[in-house]
């Protein structure tokens, strides 16, 4: 990945430019105390701004050497993470302060099987290997992002959530205010003071650190207005369908805006409002699983997570390559805990992963010109996410719904 990294000559070439020219660009004006307004390449949460000053702790390095060694040691954070998880599996243990109802117990889902949860016995090293050898399929990607960084949040809060609801939920919102999706880890955890607790601490957490950087730069929710104009991204799953269109004759054509490349023509704005319907759809689906889960696991959080930003990866007028890295992070977190249900969608992600590195950056020039290896690169890639989304989806609902036999 290093190597790739240093020649970034694979494919269409550039990757590594991400940090060394926008990333730093960005460091710079915000530490005149302004986040970028006028940039349409501005499209994060004001937290991101963390993240991208915090290669000054490294005065010693130039900006784009601290911005991988930061990576790096973000990357062993959550390998580490993971190992030890995988060891102990600590989610067996449920906070002390959790008060479920006798109708929303925590059982051991081993899937109606009647096999006990054993606190201490771990699930194996599974979850440490999906990341350690999955995160590699992005070729150098991974290091030239901050998504590895933002994982790293989402991988903590998870595997804290549920004996140090606080600490889990800290991490949670520290994650939402940095790229938003790590709120999404606190959707699964249990009822009861579990969730009040980390719920109201990713609050806290977000708005403490939203102050801080209110307090020291203007133009704070600037990102706002750049979301609001983003289109159809050609990798997304939209973008997908227009491209299978484009080469039925459909007249559109590719442009590149807001950061990526779009597509542009008739029924493009449809295709944008069906993404945001299907959008808001996942969300009234995961509102209606929750309020409707009456069986809690140990592994419930992980599952759910997974299903989630699934869900909205999906759904999204973009999908770029650094998705993949959260959804590694959390197919991981799953394999750390022998209960649960999405083993399945976490192997699936490989595949998936290694064809979001071929679709970007080696045959990138085919995905954007629209050849019919190119589309077929990009149907098979989203095909293998819908299916993954799909899984995940059912059997987060089977796992949680009230066993038959009992009721």
């Amino acid at each position: 990945m290093l190597a790739l990294l240093v020649r970034d000559d694979l494919g269409v070439g550039g990757v590594s430019r991400e940090v060394y020219v926008l990333y730093r660009g960005w460091s710079e004006q915000l530490g005149r105390g302004t986040f970028p307004a006028d940039d349409s390449t501005w499209q994060y949460p004001p937290g991101a701004g963390a993240v991208i000053l915090s290669p000054a702790l490294l005065p010693w390095l130039t900006y784009f050497q601290a911005f991988v060694a930061l990576a790096l040691l973000a990357d062993a954070v959550i390998a580490f993470a993971l190992a030890r998880a995988g060891r102990t599996d600590a989610s067996d243990r449920a906070a002390p302060d959790q008060d479920p109802s006798p109708a929303e117990t925590s059982v051991d889902p081993g899937a109606g099987t009647g096999i006990e949860a054993r606190p201490g016995r771990g699930a194996g090293p599974a979850g440490a290997w999906l990341w350690v050898c999955g995160l590699p399929l992005l070729l150098h990607i991974p290091l030239a992002r901050y998504d590895v960084q933002v994982t790293a949040l989402a991988v903590l809060a998870l595997l804290a959530v549920r004996r140090r609801p606080r600490a889990g939920g800290a991490l949670a919102g520290l994650g939402a205010l940095v790229k938003g999706w790590p709120l999404l880890t606190l959707l699964g955890t249990p009822r009861g003071r579990t969730t009040r607790a980390s719920w109201a601490s990713a609050a806290v957490a977000a708005a403490a650190l939203l102050g801080v950087l209110a307090l020291g730069h203007t133009h704070t929710l600037a990102f706002l207005d750049q979301q609001r104009h983003r289109g159809v991204q050609i990798e997304s799953l939209g973008g997908t369908a227009l491209a299978v269109a484009r080469l039925a004759g459909w007249p559109g054509t590719v442009e590149y805006r807001y950061g990526a490349f779009e597509f542009t023509g008739p029924y493009v704005s449809s295709v944008a409002r069906i993404s945001l319907l299907l959008t808001a759809a996942a969300c009234c689906w995961l509102l209606l699983w929750r309020l409707r889960a009456r069986r809690w696991n140990p592994a419930t959080p992980f599952d759910a997570a997974l299903a989630a930003v699934l869900l909205f990866t999906v759904t999204s007028r973009v999908i770029s390559p650094q998705y993949l890295v959260w959804l590694l992070g959390l197919g991981a977190v799953c394999l750390t805990s022998r209960h649960t249900r999405q083993r399945t969608v976490a192997l699936l992600l490989l595949p998936a992963t290694a064809l979001s590195a071929l679709a970007y950056p080696v045959l990138y020039e085919e995905v954007v010109a629209g050849t019919v290896a190119g589309v077929a690169l990009m149907v098979v890639r989203n095909g293998l996410l819908l299916a993954a989304a799909l899984l995940a989806c059912r059997a987060l609902w089977t796992g949680t719904r009230p066993d038959r036999r009992t009721g």
